[in-house]
């Protein structure tokens, strides 16, 4: 395969500019530090001369500069710790070179360099915002400021928010300039068949076991008095802070039911890019600096917002989250109602579509008679070796037009809700069809399409731009003409 198919998850989807501080929230402290590239935060790590005679010159052993691309530099470490990183995500690297990775490293910084060549703007404040997420993220891992520094072997806490506002900016920049490239690339049907018959039909992609799946979900109601009373209470911290002159720091250490921020007293640095609930970004964005929003409603519960500082299009918050609880009355109530609906969907007196549209909480599945959305492709249907293995294991038995048991599951704010399932259509693992698979085959036209936009834009903008390759690297084989030959 050659590399630019190699390639490919780096450019489409911009994985090589994702660093480790942005991967899963597990405990560093117990962790190799592995990263994906040269813009990636590295421990320190102390480097000890040479033995020499007293008088002598003594040498130092650095790391090795493998490439430079415009104004950005690859060191020959990199390439190790990008392989390392592939490692730690369980990826196979049997078949992986050392020129492939650099080839992605170099596509990188091309990207950056030129996102810079061509304005694209990224305001500070943005980046300030991302840099305030990874420190909370980091501090919470780890317990303190302290234990952080100590772990990446950094001085100060503003030296190592400097170094991680180096790091994002140009993460973003590649990341819009990738973007910017296929953002405009659309295929036309026209385009997808002819994509289609081009291939021999003993090569036609082989699409695995799939799934149509349809879902009622039933939340037990939440009576108005236990909202009242989380509001009540809202309404007094706001009171006590205002009148009493109260920390709101600690007031959600204390009480806020947000495990993500109440240790750190509630703050987050929020920007309107931000997925929050739209609801608490508007009235965070409403308020005054100083200024604390009386008791408000959101998808996971109610709170109130203190805005301690403007930071340009940003905002650093406190917020105090209550999460008002059902009772074992309305839990018991919608038990019976599930129990109710299964019952007539088994005995055929009620279509599980209509019942979904009439009674089902989703909104988003409701509206769509109960089927789910597969969120990669658009599409209804599921390959079932890739579903959520929660899903897969309440669906694998179940045939077509089967209603599941009455399931058990939790919202986001770990409240209980029940649901059934039914598997509304099976497909057995096939060669493509046109019409049967034509999703499937348009997004695989359209992913081949970008890769040429991108192998002529590479083209281009290598001509134009100062590249130099050292040592080993010369003679890799490169897809596209980084040695300019």
């Amino acid at each position: 395969m050659q590399l630019k198919t190699n390639n490919l998850k780096f450019i489409i989807n911009g994985i090589a500019g994702v660093c480790l501080l942005f991967g899963a929230t597990q405990d560093i402290m117990a962790q190799e530090v592995v990263v994906t590239d040269s813009t990636a935060i590295q421990p320190k790590v102390e480097v000890k001369k040479a033995q020499a005679p007293a008088g002598e010159f003594q040498k130092y052993k650095v790391d090795g500069i493998a490439a430079v691309v415009g104004e950005y530099v690859v060191l020959d470490s990199d390439v190790d710790m990008m392989l390392k990183d592939l490692k730690s995500q369980g990826v196979s690297t049997a078949d992986v070179t050392d020129c492939q990775l650099i080839g992605s490293l170099l596509e990188n910084k091309l990207y950056a360099h030129h996102a810079v060549q061509d304005s694209i703007i990224i305001a500070d404040s943005e980046i300030s915002s991302y840099v305030d997420q990874q420190i909370n993220q980091l501090v919470g891992q780890t317990g303190s400021m302290e234990k952080v520094l100590k772990f990446y072997k950094r001085d100060s806490e503003a030296d190592f928010r400097k170094e991680l506002f180096e790091i994002n900016k140009q993460r973003e920049l590649s990341n819009r300039m990738q973007k910017n490239i296929i953002d405009d690339v659309e295929i036309t049907p026209e385009e997808v068949r002819s994509y289609f018959e081009k291939i021999d039909v003993e090569e036609r992609p082989i699409f695995g076991d799939e799934v149509e799946i349809s879902q009622i979900i039933i939340k037990p109601e939440i009576p108005q008095s236990e909202k009242q009373k989380v509001i009540d209470r809202l309404a007094q911290f706001r009171e006590d802070v205002l009148d009493n002159d109260a920390s709101f720091a600690t007031k959600a250490v204390l009480y806020s039911q947000d495990p993500g921020s109440s240790r750190d007293g509630g703050r987050m640095v929020i920007s309107r890019k931000d997925p929050l609930d739209k609801d608490f970004k508007d009235t965070a964005f409403s308020l005054q600096e100083g200024e604390v929003s009386e008791p408000f409603e959101s998808a996971f519960g109610y709170h109130i917002i203190k805005v301690d500082k403007v930071l340009g299009q940003n905002l650093e918050i406190r917020h105090i989250l209550l999460i008002p609880d059902v009772t074992n009355a309305t839990v018991e109530a919608a038990k019976s109602e599930i129990d109710s609906i299964r019952t007539q969907i088994k005995d055929g007196n009620l279509k599980f579509a209509v019942a979904a549209k009439r009674f089902s909480d989703e909104e988003e599945t409701a509206a769509n008679n109960g089927k789910l959305i597969n969120p990669t492709s658009g599409d209804t249907r599921f390959e079932q070796t890739k579903i959520d293995p929660e899903i897969y294991d309440q669906v694998v038995n179940l045939q077509e037009g089967d209603v599941s048991l009455v399931l058990t599951d939790q919202d986001r704010t770990g409240r209980v809700f029940y649901k059934l399932i039914t598997v509304d259509k099976r497909y057995k693992e096939h060669k493509a069809e046109f019409a049967k698979d034509y999703l499937k085959i348009k997004e695989l036209a359209l992913r081949d399409k970008r890769i040429d936009v991108i192998e002529e834009w590479q083209k281009e903008k290598i001509a134009d731009t100062y590249v130099k390759i050292n040592g080993k690297y010369r003679s890799c084989d490169y897809a596209s003409d980084w040695l300019k030959k």
